[in-house]
């Protein structure tokens, strides 16, 4: 076969002697990967999806051509960027052929069913908004760089350059196979024929049992949709999460049936990653305005209980249960500090949270439990002290008791009783009849006497 190289093997992602553009089995199964989450991709974009470490994308390009040769992969359009440099750099778009999506299902071991249509339309108009949906999902991932060797490229004169240090990069959000992209969310119909005014998720992470969210859907804003139309889909996601259906004679939420629960109360989070490149207070302002159309399908329900005490509001706790938690970044925040840092807007909350902190409902029944159990715990405590004072009074006045020498009755401890004296009834009665006593001694005579009447003969 004229042009296949067979001098030697390759099991990096440098290169190969085994096909005609020297791509190794790896190299392929990496783009197959890439492709069939994000569907459409350039050269450069794949690289720094897989293959970070790589000094360019010429390694990915080969892996695409010989892709192209088995006619698993096309590149039906182009796409324009700025380089690092500031230099305007038109790069391919490649998309997967049905053949291509079969292969990739397998590489990314998901039903063929569940890996959508091939993006040829959209990557012969360019794919903006789906190549902004592959640089968010580069930022969420982060992908470690892996060190390489410089790859010997035919008819090079002087010898590769070594490998420049590896940037180390934050924490990601994965694996690649955790992700998809373009999920159909019917809020009415079937997932394969969704009703008139369903969605489609830009992307959903899907990891059951990850230890900060077993789930998440992404929203990609471009800029080009006024925040009307953008809080319009926050609606639609609400509707969507609360359809159900029947399930083997019980009733569930119909996004249980394809995806992992939720370990938090309300549905499933969704985040809004914003990619337009603009100034920080339009950006704030347009964040803004989305929370605000959006309100009443993240901000929970109030439910007060009365307390209130003495200069602090009343208590309570908001619901959450029917609510969307609803975050929003840009893509600058998220692919300079990775989807664990501190780059997440929790409408609802006050300041930007890591991804951990921003999907917590501090002001929910939990929180609110917490502070009754404490409020329940002093009041306990406060309770217990008076009855230990009162026992402690209880057990001085027993310490201290006598008898009573006029009625032989116990005597307690009290103000203006002298110990082992009267009681105080005895004592009371003692002092009215002295006080009886003085006033008929002092009372005047009533007859007779010098200057009395005499009585008549």
């Amino acid at each position: 076969m004229g042009g296949v190289r067979r001098e030697g093997r390759g099991s990096g992602v440098g290169g190969s002697r085994l096909r005609r553009y020297g791509s190794t089995g790896r190299t392929r199964t990496m783009c197959l990967a890439a492709l069939g989450v994000v569907k459409v991709a350039t050269p450069d974009q794949i690289r720094r999806l897989m293959c970070p470490g790589t000094k360019d994308a010429a390694t990915v390009r080969g892996g695409l051509k010989d892709l192209e040769t088995e006619k698993l992969v096309i590149s039906p359009g182009s796409a324009v960027r700025v380089n690092d440099d500031g230099v305007r750099v038109t790069e391919k778009l490649w998309t997967l052929t049905p053949a291509g999506l079969e292969a990739a299902a397998v590489v990314l071991d998901r039903p063929a069913r569940e890996m959508g249509g091939t993006a040829k339309a959209a990557a012969a108009s360019g794919a903006k908004h789906a190549r902004a949906v592959t640089d968010v999902l580069d930022a969420f991932l982060q992908t470690p760089p892996e060190p390489t060797q410089p790859v010997v490229r035919k008819h090079q004169l002087a010898p590769a350059a070594p490998p420049a240090a590896l940037v180390e990069r934050p924490e990601g959000l994965g694996p690649l196979t955790a992700w998809s992209t373009e999920a159909v969310l019917p809020v009415g119909g079937t997932f394969l024929s969704p009703a008139r005014g369903s969605l489609r998720a830009d992307m959903v992470f899907a990891s059951p049992g990850h230890d900060v969210t077993p789930l998440l859907f992404v929203e990609v804003d471009n800029g080009t949709e006024g925040p009307p139309i953008v809080a319009d889909k926050i609606e639609r996601y609400r509707r969507f999460f609360a359809r159900r259906v029947s399930l083997a004679g019980r009733e569930v939420p119909l996004w249980r049936t394809v995806w992992p629960a939720s370990p938090r109360d309300g549905y499933p989070p969704v985040a809004l990653v914003f990619t337009k490149n603009v100034g920080q207070l339009a950006m704030q302002t347009r964040m803004r305005e989305v929370g605000e159309l959006a309100r009443e399908h993240w901000r929970g329900e109030w439910n007060g209980d009365g307390y209130a005490p003495e200069g602090q509001k009343p208590d309570g706790y908001r619901d959450y249960d029917r609510t969307v938690p609803l975050l929003a970044t840009t893509l600058r925040l998220l692919a300079a500090h990775g989807p664990h840092g501190p780059v997440w807007w929790r409408y609802g909350h006050a300041s930007w949270q890591p991804l951990v902190e921003a999907l917590d409902n501090p002001d929910d029944y939990r929180a609110y439990s917490v502070r009754a159990e404490a409020r329940r715990k002093a009041q306990e405590a406060e309770l217990e002290r008076a009855r230990r004072e009162q026992e402690a009074e209880r057990r001085r006045l027993e310490a201290g008791k006598w008898v009573c020498p006029t009625c032989q009755r116990f005597v307690y401890p009290a103000d203006g009783l002298t110990p082992g004296g009267e009681c105080g009834p005895c004592h009371a009665d003692r002092r009215r009849a002295a006080e009886a006593a003085q006033e008929q001694t002092e009372q005047p005579p009533t007859g007779g006497g010098i200057f009395g009447r005499r009585r008549r003969t």
